[in-house]
């Protein structure tokens, strides 16, 4: 069995082929991987999003506004804070706020239309 000579880059594990595709191909010994990608970047690249301000946003868009307009605070608080430790405590509460504020949209969504049922219900049974 010969050994071939590799690069540096070959032997930390995924290369992309550079293309105009979506997705690359990658080929790492006997293994063929398809990474895809996203706007230019690797997918997990583009979930990497330390103060949480697409779940800000997202939670302003798709829940309830007042809640994700605190969640959007906190996340440009986490963008700016010099200290580590505090981004780290802002980010915390940008992504509580955020998830706060989507599923209590959902919760309302839900409880809605079974109130109005079960107050339906109720008034047919006093009837």
């Amino acid at each position: 069995m010969s050994h071939s000579h590799r690069t540096a880059d070959e032997e930390d594990g995924l290369n992309t082929v550079a293309g105009s595709s979506e997705k690359a191909d990658v080929q790492n010994g006997d293994t063929y991987i398809q990474v895809s990608t996203c706007c230019g970047q690797k997918v997990g690249s583009c979930c990497e999003d330390r103060d949480h301000r697409k779940l800000a946003i997202g939670s302003i868009i798709c829940g309830i506004s007042c809640i994700g307009i605190v969640a959007l605070i906190n996340s440009v608080k986490a963008r700016e804070a010099g200290n580590p430790q505090k981004a780290e405590h802002f980010s915390r509460r940008a992504r509580k706020f955020g998830v706060i504020s989507i599923v209590s949209w959902l919760a309302l969504l839900v409880l809605a239309p079974l109130l109005l049922a079960l107050c339906s219900y109720l008034l047919t049974l006093i009837d």
